[in-house]
């Protein structure tokens, strides 16, 4: 068969599934585990002209990725004061929930319009640059926390809710940069999970120098009119933007205007039975830039089961983060722990806690660059530590309320340990959402896989941190009972597609 066996020589990334009862793995992902390394050398770094191991510009990388950090400082950095200047402007604590989280119900809204003129989310074509978004952005966050400042001295309560509203159109970049973490014209199938990483250690950044940052704004912060702890985040944050506007505007440079052959791209072909034979290079063959939108009847049942999937963690996630980040400055300063926490110290338990996070996500970082840990096993991993925190802790509370005795059970590390577990749990459970995805479905879905999956992480933003805000009130066994429903249903939802979950490694 010397024609066959050149044939395969020309096209190394031709995928050939054989007609067995044990083929089990779709064909359209390809577990290449180490033996698919040599391209790589010692210190992890792939040859740059293997297509799976492909590379944004670093200067454009590098504004992307710090676009996200300062985004998730500008969310966290008022969580820690929000409920006490709420409360001095006339405000309640449920009040300080929204104001947490009503950014991300704008940003929602603003984002379907801004994909209409980026060319390349709504269609089938990979197509579509990031300059406008992030131009975008960086204007509405700069003028959004100058309008949060503004209030103290206007005494005018519903202007820190107008200024996290413009803010929220800032935030439409968040999308934006998962999209380019995951665009196929950019990166690699193999550097998707890796970038991803690089996302969530900003993640963790915000989380924990956001709230660190504003307590210790609020600690220190002058007793004017314009400048005190209530506004002193909002005033730096604004000048922060400012000068990475400018930045940005400097070095960022834009992805190429048309779609580059992707041979790595995942087939839209379903195997129901075992039979298939596809090459995986005509998968990204390139559209025409008016190509109708994709139709969800496109995508075979198991690809659209691993969309609301992933779709599915990334709003409990993210519902779970937000409840507890915007819940334990409430929660801390109620009667039932004796920890009278002010904002400052508030902020500095929830900075702490992300903080503990750092060494485990770098590790995640590391490992998914040289491909040595499966997605299914990272977001399995996550779940499994983040729900096992939530039983305990509400294990604690139960204890705590069970009389004066058992109040002794709710103590500082107690606490500590469990918001610890949490955040690394779903910090890590978040990694993957996208990356699986963009492996999972064709190249050409990936803007609107992108757009379902924001979507879901900004529904479980706002709902978590109004219903963080509001725990003490409704009861915090029920306050965390709902987070425990919500991660048991996705982890019943990954048990029954796990083999659906398997995906190229880094």
């Amino acid at each position: 068969m010397p024609f066959l066996n050149l044939q395969l020589q020309r096209r190394p990334n031709a995928a050939i599934i054989r007609d067995t009862d044990d083929a089990q793995v779709p064909t359209t992902v390809t577990d290449a585990g180490p033996q698919n390394h040599e391209h790589e050398n010692a210190t992890g770094e792939g040859d740059v002209d293997d297509p799976e191991l492909k590379l944004p510009k670093r200067s454009s990388l590098v504004v992307m990725i710090t676009a996200n950090v300062l985004l998730q400082i500008s969310f966290f950095i008022i969580v820690s004061s929000s409920n006490e200047y709420a409360l001095h402007l006339g405000g309640t604590s449920t009040f300080s929930g929204i104001v947490i989280g009503i950014p991300t119900v704008f940003s929602g809204l603003a984002l379907l319009p801004l994909a209409r003129y980026d060319r390349g989310t709504l269609t089938l074509h990979p197509s579509g640059g990031y300059k406008i978004p992030l131009h975008i952005s960086c204007g509405a966050s700069l003028l959004g926390h100058i309008l949060y400042a503004l209030a103290y001295r206007l005494s005018f309560l519903y202007l820190i809710l107008i200024g996290r509203i413009v803010s929220g159109l800032g935030f439409t970049l968040w999308m934006y940069c998962k999209r380019y973490c995951s665009d196929p014209r950019l990166v690699g199938v193999r550097r998707r999970t890796t970038l991803a990483s690089w996302l969530v250690i900003g993640q963790g950044v915000g989380m924990s120098l956001g709230p660190f940052a504003g307590g210790l704004f609020y600690k220190v912060g002058f007793g004017g009119q314009v400048w005190n702890g209530y506004t002193a985040p909002a005033w730096v944050m604004a000048g922060v933007w400012a000068v990475f506007w400018v930045v940005a505007g400097r070095w960022y440079e834009d992805a190429p205007p048309e779609e580059e052959e992707d041979p790595t791209a995942t087939t839209s072909a379903a195997v129901e039975g075992g039979v298939a034979l596809q090459d995986m290079s005509t998968s990204t063959s390139t559209a025409p830039p008016n190509t109708p939108s994709p139709s969800l009847y496109a995508l075979t049942p198991a690809q659209l089961s691993v969309l609301l999937c992933m779709c599915w963690f990334a709003l409990t996630s993210f519902f779970i983060l937000g409840a507890w980040e915007a819940n334990l400055p409430v929660f801390g300063a109620s009667p039932l722990p004796p920890f009278h926490w002010t904002p400052f110290a508030a902020g500095n338990f929830i900075a702490l806690g992300g903080l503990t996070t750092f060494p485990f996500l770098v590790l995640n970082l590391l490992l998914a660059r040289r491909g040595r840990t499966q997605d299914r096993v990272i977001l399995a991993f996550g779940i499994i530590l983040g729900l096992a925190a939530l039983v305990v802790f509400l294990g604690l509370l139960s204890s705590a309320g069970a009389g004066a005795g058992g109040r002794t059970a709710l103590s500082y590390g107690a606490v500590f340990a469990c918001w610890s577990a949490v955040a690394l749990g779903f910090n890590l459970a978040t990694t993957v959402t996208l990356s699986t995805v963009s492996k999972r479905l064709p190249a050409r879905w990936n803007g609107r896989a992108s757009l379902a999956v924001q979507y879901a992480n900004y529904t479980g933003r706002v709902a978590g941190a109004v219903w963080g805000g509001s725990g003490v009130k409704v009861g915090m066994r029920g306050y965390v009972g709902l987070q425990i429903a919500l991660a048991g249903v996705g982890a019943g939802m990954a048990g029954g597609l796990w083999r659906e979950l398997k995906t190229k490694m880094g």
